[in-house]
């Protein structure tokens, strides 16, 4: 009977040491990441981190800042309580650290020069979280370490067969432009970006084009001047978020363009600039298919402030 006793013992020890075994992945720098004891305290720096975690039914313990925003507000209100350490590109080291993180979980290209002081308080893993496929890995690399493998392959292939339903069901013939600034010349996103990438899978056009480097992440796009974006004229204008007037729209040539002319220029939220969590990408293709093709698809629910609209 107390061999037996001993061998319970010894089998339930052996699952406690499976379940608390070290997680490991290599992320976007190649630096390899250990979490000795799994991710209980996880720090997102960047709005990726909190909408995947909460996708997984995980809470973080600490996120940044949303474009104006104290908190990503689209993702619900279970970030209510979560306290704010700052922006994605402007962490609270002090704050940080307070929190106690046993996972700091961020956007490389914000936070990389940084890495030292992040790896002296918790294990940081850095992603790059550009492109669609950007998003897909990162979206894996998370549920790995965090323990949520399968959870995480489940968001990936319904989202990939959303692309596809969307896709069958998109007419086409449309062209865009997804434009960002408060300048007199308006910055125009490459293909490769994820929100302009979408318009591919929805058989739109991005006059934006393809980038002179596609084995490069940056630029994720280029200066347009007006009378190129004329020429360009694209039947749908995506303005992305900005706090200032935007001087573009100012310039002469402005109302003579066939999205101005016809009421199709939007203003979108600030989730179409961190669009590769899984929740966020699923919006942003839901409300993208509705501005190009408002008699095929409905818009998503959102609130007022960060729903898109159009522009006037």
């Amino acid at each position: 009977m107390r061999r037996a006793g001993l061998l319970t013992i010894g089998l339930l020890s052996c699952w406690l040491m499976a379940a608390v075994q070290a997680a490991t992945i290599t992320d976007d720098r190649g630096v390899v990441v250990t979490l000795p004891e799994g991710a209980n305290r996880v720090v997102a720096i960047s709005t990726f981190g909190s909408d995947l975690m909460l996708a997984l039914g995980l809470k973080p313990s600490a996120v940044t800042s949303f474009g104006p925003f104290s908190r990503p507000d689209f993702l619900g209100p279970e970030l209510t309580e979560v306290p704010v350490i700052g922006s994605r590109a402007q962490v609270n080291m002090e704050l940080l650290s307070e929190i106690a993180p046993d996972l700091i979980l961020a956007i490389r290209r914000y936070t990389e020069k940084n890495a030292s002081q992040f790896e002296s308080i918790a294990p940081y893993m850095a992603l790059d979280l550009v492109t669609l496929s950007d998003s897909l890995r990162g979206v894996q690399l998370s549920g790995d370490i965090l323990g949520k493998s399968a959870e995480a392959k489940e968001l990936n292939k319904q989202f990939e067969q959303q692309l596809t339903e969307f896709k069958q069901r998109a007419p086409g013939g449309v062209s865009a432009a997804l434009l960002v600034t408060s300048s007199e010349t308006p910055f125009i996103y490459h293909d490769h970006f994820i929100s302009a990438d979408l318009l591919g899978y929805l058989n739109a056009e991005n006059v934006g084009g393809a980038s002179a480097t596609p084995e490069q992440a940056m630029p994720l796009g280029y200066r347009m001047g007006l009378e190129e974006l004329l020429e360009q004229d694209p039947d749908v204008i995506f303005l992305f978020a900005s706090n200032k007037e935007r001087a573009f729209t100012l310039n002469p040539i402005w109302p003579y363009l066939s999205a101005v002319r016809n009421g199709r220029v939007y203003e979108v939220g600030h989730h179409w600039k961190e669009a590769a969590g899984p929740q966020a990408r699923s919006l942003i293709l839901q409300e993208m298919a509705h501005r190009l093709y408002p008699d095929h698809f409905t818009l998503p629910a959102l609130p007022a402030h960060i729903q898109s609209r159009p522009y006037h």
